[in-house]
C-alpha cells in the first residue's frame, strides 16, 4: 500500500458534540457501512454507550474514499474515548494518528473537553481539523463559535467547516479535508518493526485482540513478536483490518493501522501506550509517553452471592483487577454495570475512595487506597491528599453559584479568564472532593451549561481523619471512609441519618453511629419492631402485663448481644451517594 495515500486521523470533541454521529455520517458516505446494517452510533456498540450518549471503548475503522482528485485514501479513523476519565487512552489514540478532527458545537461553543483534547492533539504535533456542528439548530451562532476558534484556539476560525453531522450537510468536506490537510504517515516498511497498541479488548476464542499503528516494518501471521515494557515474547496468530468488522490480511507494514491476535491470555500483559517489534530484530526504543494507568478512585467490590465469587474474579482478570483502582467514577460505574450485565453477576460497591500518602512516626512512606489499611492516630506523622488541577467553562451568569460550590469542595482558585458571555475559571480541589457528586452539582447549578474537565497535580499535607460507621458498636470496615476534619460531623450525621432509613428494622433495637477513634460524633436509632405481647391478656392485674413486658425487653436485650444486623446493599449505595 502507498503511504501517500494513507491518512490517519480521529475525532476528538467535548461530550456530545456530535462525534459518534460524525463517525456514523464518514462510514455511511464512504460505503463503509451497509445500509441494512446500519444503526445509530456505529462506533459505540455497547448499548451503555447508547444509553450514555458517550464513547467508553474506542473503536477503530477503515474507510476507503475516492476523493475529488481522482485517486482513492485508505482512511484511518482512529476513535476515542469520550470522558475526562480516559484522558491518557486519548492521548495514546492521539499518538496513532497524524490529524485530528476538533469538534465544536454550533450552539454550545468551546467547552471544558474541547480544550483538553485541543492541547492532548497540539501537543502531539496534529495536524488540526476544526469542524462547527449542529448548524441545524435554532441556537446554533456560528460567527460567535468561529471567534473562539481564533482567541481561544489560535487556530484560523475562517477556515472551519460548518457542519451538520444529522442531517449530513457539509460532511463531503470534512472527507477533502482530512485528504488535503493531513499529512500521510511516515516510515519505512523494510526497518525492524515497531508498532504502538493503542488499544486491545478480550475474545473468548483468540485472546487479546490488540490494536495497533504500525510506525516501521511489517508484521504477519507467524512472526515472533515482543513486548518491550514486560519482555514477553508471543507467535503472531492473525494480523487484519477493521472495515468495520475485523477483517484478516496477509500482512499489515508501516502507516497501516490494524489489530493483532497472538493467544495473548491477559489485557493486563497488552497495556495501552505498550510498544511491539519483532523479537529477532528489535527496534532501537520504545515510543515515548507509555505509562502505566494510575488508578485515581479505589472502591472494594463484592458478589452478593458467594457463589458468584469465582464469576467475578474471572470477569476482573478479563479486565483489570478485587479492591479495584478506577480511572474515575464513571469508569467505576461503568465497570460495574459491566459485570452486572456481561456476566450476570449481582454486585456490591464500596465508598468510593482515593489513594493518600501517609508518613508514619517511624518515617516510613505508606500508599493508602483503603480506609481500613490507615495506622492508628499515634502512628501518624503527616498524611497528604492527591489534588488536581481542573478547568470550569460557565456562563458568567453562574459564576456566583459556582464560586459558592468550589468553596464547598475546599477548591482554590487560580485564575479567571474572560471569553465572550462564558469565563475560564481555574482551580485547585483535592481529588476526593470531586470523585463522588462534583460533576453532576456543577451541571445542576448550571443548568446543564457548565463544563468540567481536571488531571491529576500533587500530594499536599492535609487535616485529615478516618470515619468509622459502628452497628451495635462493631465497626462495618466496608462503611468506613477518609474525610477532612472540618467535615467529619457534617458527613457522619448524613451518613447515620442515611443508613437509618435504609437499614430495615430488626427483632431488637440498632444503634447506628459514626465514630472517630473512640469519639462517637454522631448517632442514630433503628427502633425494634414491636410485638403486642399484651394482646392476650384481657384485664387481671396490671402486674401480670408488667411481668410479660419485662421478659420480652429481656429477650431483646440477649437477642441484641448475639444478633447480627443485615446491611442491605441500599446501606452502600447511601454512602457512595452521600
Amino acid at each position: 500500500m502507498v503511504l501517500s495515500r494513507i491518512r490517519n486521523f480521529s475525532i476528538v470533541a467535548h461530550i456530545d458534540h456530535g462525534k459518534s454521529t460524525l463517525a456514523d455520517r464518514l462510514l455511511s458516505l464512504t460505503g463503509t457501512m451497509d445500509a441494512k446494517k446500519a444503526v445509530d452510533q456505529v462506533l459505540d456498540s455497547m448499548d451503555l454507550e447508547r444509553e450514555r450518549g458517550i464513547t467508553i471503548k474506542a473503536h477503530t475503522v477503515r474507510l476507503l474514499y475516492r476523493a475529488r482528485d481522482g485517486h482513492e485514501y485508505t482512511l484511518n479513523l482512529i476513535d476515542t474515548p469520550g470522558h475526562v476519565d480516559f484522558s491518557y487512552e486519548v492521548s495514546r489514540a492521539l499518538a496513532a494518528c497524524e490529524g485530528a478532527v476538533l469538534i465544536i458545537d454550533a450552539a454550545q461553543g468551546i467547552e471544558a473537553q474541547t480544550l483538553a483534547n485541543f492541547y492532548l492533539a497540539s501537543d502531539a504535533n496534529l495536524a488540526i481539523i476544526s469542524v462547527i456542528n449542529k448548524i441545524d439548530l435554532p441556537a446554533a451562532d456560528i460567527e460567535s463559535t468561529r471567534n473562539q476558534i481564533t482567541e481561544t484556539l489560535d487556530l484560523d476560525g475562517t477556515e472551519a467547516l460548518a457542519i451538520s453531522a444529522k442531517h449530513g450537510t457539509g460532511v463531503p468536506e470534512v472527507l477533502e479535508a482530512i485528504v488535503a490537510r493531513v499529512p500521510p504517515p511516515q516510515g519505512d516498511p523494510d526497518a525492524p518493526l515497531k508498532a504502538l497498541v493503542f488499544d486491545s479488548f478480550y475474545d473468548s476464542y483468540q485472546g487479546v485482540v490488540v490494536y495497533v499503528r504500525l510506525t516501521d516494518g511489517r508484521v504477519r501471521p507467524g512472526m515472533r513478536i515482543l513486548l518491550m515494557s514486560n519482555g514477553r515474547s508471543y507467535d503472531v496468530q492473525q494480523v487484519g483490518v477493521f472495515s468495520p468488522d475485523m477483517r484478516p490480511v496477509e500482512e499489515l507494514s508501516a502507516g497501516q493501522v490494524g489489530y493483532i491476535t497472538a493467544s495473548i491470555k491477559r489485557v493486563a500483559d497488552a497495556k495501552v501506550g505498550e510498544t511491539i517489534t519483532e523479537t529477532a530484530r528489535p527496534t532501537a526504543a520504545p515510543f515515548p509517553g507509555y505509562r502505566d494507568a494510575k488508578p485515581m478512585v479505589f472502591a472494594g467490590l463484592y458478589s452478593i452471592e458467594d457463589t458468584e465469587y469465582e464469576a467475578l474474579r474471572d470477569a476482573l482478570e478479563k479486565g483489570y483487577g478485587f479492591r479495584c483502582g478506577f480511572l474515575g467514577m464513571l469508569h467505576m460505574e461503568i465497570v460495574q454495570e459491566r459485570l452486572e450485565r456481561e456476566f450476570d453477576l449481582s454486585l456490591i460497591v464500596t465508598a468510593p475512595s482515593v489513594q493518600y500518602k501517609v508518613l508514619t512516626t517511624a518515617g516510613e512512606v505508606l500508599d493508602i487506597d483503603n480506609p481500613s489499611k490507615l495506622p492508628s492516630p499515634d502512628r501518624i506523622e503527616q498524611m497528604d491528599e492527591p489534588y488536581v488541577k481542573s478547568s470550569v467553562f460557565v456562563p458568567t451568569e453562574f459564576m456566583t453559584a459556582i464560586y459558592k460550590l468550589a468553596q464547598e469542595k475546599r477548591g482554590e482558585h487560580r485564575s479567571l479568564e474572560y471569553h465572550g458571555k462564558r469565563v475560564h475559571i481555574r482551580f485547585d480541589f483535592p481529588l476526593a472532593e470531586i470523585v463522588v457528586d462534583f460533576y453532576d452539582r456543577l451541571k445542576s447549578i448550571s443548568k446543564g451549561y457548565a463544563s468540567f474537565d481536571y488531571e491529576l497535580s500533587d500530594f499536599r499535607p492535609s487535616d485529615l481523619v478516618k470515619l468509622d460507621i459502628l452497628l451495635n458498636g462493631d465497626p462495618v470496615d466496608a462503611l468506613s471512609i477518609i474525610v477532612h476534619r472540618d467535615k467529619a460531623y457534617e458527613k457522619g450525621k448524613a451518613l447515620v441519618e442515611k443508613l437509618r432509613a435504609v437499614i430495615p428494622r430488626q427483632l431488637f433495637e440498632v444503634a447506628i453511629q459514626a465514630a472517630i477513634g473512640s469519639r462517637v460524633i454522631a448517632r442514630e436509632t433503628v427502633k425494634a419492631m414491636g410485638k403486642n405481647v399484651t394482646a392476650k391478656c384481657y384485664g387481671g392485674d396490671i402486674t401480670r402485663k408488667r411481668k410479660l413486658l419485662e421478659r420480652q425487653k429481656e429477650g431483646k436485650k440477649r437477642m441484641k448481644q448475639v444478633g447480627k444486623v443485615e446491611v442491605p446493599q441500599e446501606a452502600f449505595l447511601s454512602v457512595l451517594k452521600s
